[in-house]
């Protein structure tokens, strides 16, 4: 086993870890790395691989997120565990869109719009997005807070969680917690989902707009993605891996430790990336990640237009 693949694979699973769940696509990330480290595994094993590396990162959601994931959690009572089964109906009506559109679509997909350029174009358009929507956001939250200064609006615009517990422009968000999202808020983020159907669009970056768009605060956006991560991936990952095997494929001893080694990365990575996100989020927006996500898709075209 060449210690030089494990490497390869272990950086895999650190670019997973950390673009999974930031709204700026894994999806390009990985295709450029693909162009600089290559990996010495069949083509079969390399489209896998970019797939179920992913079950990584999603178990770190089930370990940071066990409590409030688990019905049977010690300290929940009747209550606190119908509480849980009605998040997870909420999750799994959510994944019904991406699942129905999704499944039957998946090869097309993948042979029709997994190319470098509709990748950077996605990245640049939903980076738009993201500022657009933010500014919006806060130019709204400013003029509120004008309004209450003057006298000619609402004397605060603090929900009732406390006006210290969340930025200016989410105070205004009808959606503050994870309790407080609605069947319609729910399905709505669910059909967002679809979207990251288009290779470059990431998964996050789409429901994380679809929240904000819908009126949940950046925190309560952020961690309804984590949850939607859990079946979504763990179902993608299991329909390539079925894909993979009805090929007739197989691993050799080297891939099935470069595909440990990589989810293993993706998973250590995952719980660090997460909780930092959690935290950048209750005090800032994410119109960083647009301009970053603007800057990759241009970077992507160019080296592709000119180099690839």
């Amino acid at each position: 086993m060449s210690h030089l693949e494990l490497l390869k694979a272990a950086l895999y699973g650190l670019v997973e870890g950390v673009t999974e769940w930031l709204p700026i696509s894994s999806t390009g990330h990985m295709l450029l790395l693909g162009k600089f480290v290559r990996l010495d595994v069949s083509t079969d094993f390399w489209n896998m691989f970019l797939v179920v590396i992913q079950l990584g990162a999603t178990m770190a959601v089930c370990v940071l997120y066990f409590h409030q994931l688990n019905p049977f959690s010690p300290g929940k009572g009747r209550a606190g565990r119908r509480a849980t089964w009605l998040l997870w109906a909420k999750i799994v009506v959510a994944c019904l869109p991406a699942a129905v559109i999704g499944i039957p679509l998946d090869d097309w997909m993948e042979a029709h719009l997994g190319g470098p350029y509709v990748i950077a174009a996605a990245l640049v358009v939903y980076g738009i997005a993201f500022i657009v929507i933010e500014g919006a956001r806060a130019r709204r939250a400013n003029e509120a807070l004008r309004q209450a200064a003057s006298g000619a609006g609402p004397r605060h615009m603090a929900p009732a969680h406390g006006e210290d517990e969340l930025p200016l422009a989410d105070r205004d968000a009808r959606v503050t917690s994870i309790e407080e999202l609605g069947w319609p808020t729910a399905i709505g983020i669910g059909l967002f989902q679809v979207l990251s159907m288009v290779p470059g669009t990431s998964r996050s970056g789409s429901t994380i707009i679809g929240g904000l768009i819908l009126g949940c605060s950046r925190a309560v956006a952020a961690e309804f993605t984590f949850y939607l991560a859990v079946p979504v991936m763990v179902g993608a990952s299991g329909l390539r891996l079925a894909k993979f095997f009805l090929k007739g494929n197989s691993f050799s001893s080297q891939e099935a430790m470069v595909l440990a080694c990589g989810c293993a990365c993706a998973f250590v990575v995952s719980l660090v990336v997460i909780r930092l996100l959690m935290g950048f989020v209750r005090k800032h927006d994410f119109r960083p990640f647009g301009w970053y996500r603007i800057l990759l898709g241009a970077a992507v075209a160019a080296y592709f237009l000119f180099l690839g």
